[in-house]
């Protein structure tokens, strides 16, 4: 994703946003009621930029600067940080990480694995990794769960969709719920 237009790309997610809600990440997240967030892979900063908007504490990362360039024209005030999440080490940890819009997906080849440890190591030890993807694309949720436990995470919840519909196998997108293995539980 290094090499894509933040401008094209804004205008194109704009687009296709039109006339609906562009919003159902940031009340899946708020469903957490986070102080701090983790826009792990945040692109333009769509959804970072409502999170900041609604008080929360955020931070931006992305491995592509005109990306971010768009980020920050729209929301000066956040931290945003250029860096590829397999080596993001930004010394702290939040409420929730949260990988919206198929982050994964644009991940090189037998990178994955280390892009979710590299996003596992940003979640408190009572947060959680959010993330939403596409599953026809040749990353299957079970290599992803695989990851996410080699990275010291176990699955929480799982839905269909950022509304919250249920999951069920043969579902074409999952929205999966990570927490630290040794969480406290409810």
């Amino acid at each position: 994703m290094t090499d894509w237009d933040g401008a094209d790309y804004q205008r194109r997610v704009e687009a296709q946003l039109a006339g609906k809600d562009p919003h159902g990440e940031v009340r899946f997240v708020l469903r957490y009621a986070p102080s701090s967030v983790l826009d792990a892979g945040c692109g333009t900063g769509r959804v970072a930029t409502e999170l900041a908007r609604r008080g929360v504490e955020v931070v931006g990362a992305d491995v592509n600067e005109s990306m971010l360039a768009v980020a920050r024209e729209h929301q000066p005030g956040l931290r945003w940080v250029l860096s590829d999440l397999v080596e993001l080490d930004l010394g702290r940890t939040f409420d929730v990480v949260v990988m919206a819009g198929n982050v994964p997906l644009f991940t090189p080849p037998g990178t994955t694995g280390r892009l979710v440890a590299g996003c596992a190591r940003h979640v408190a030890p009572d947060g959680v990794l959010v993330a939403g993807f596409s599953l026809d694309r040749g990353y299957g949720i079970e290599h992803y769960d695989q990851e996410a436990a080699a990275a010291g995470l176990e699955l929480h919840e799982r839905y269909a969709t950022w509304d919250r519909a249920p999951f069920a196998a043969g579902a074409d997108y999952a929205v999966s719920v990570h927490r630290p293995l040794d969480a406290a539980r409810p």
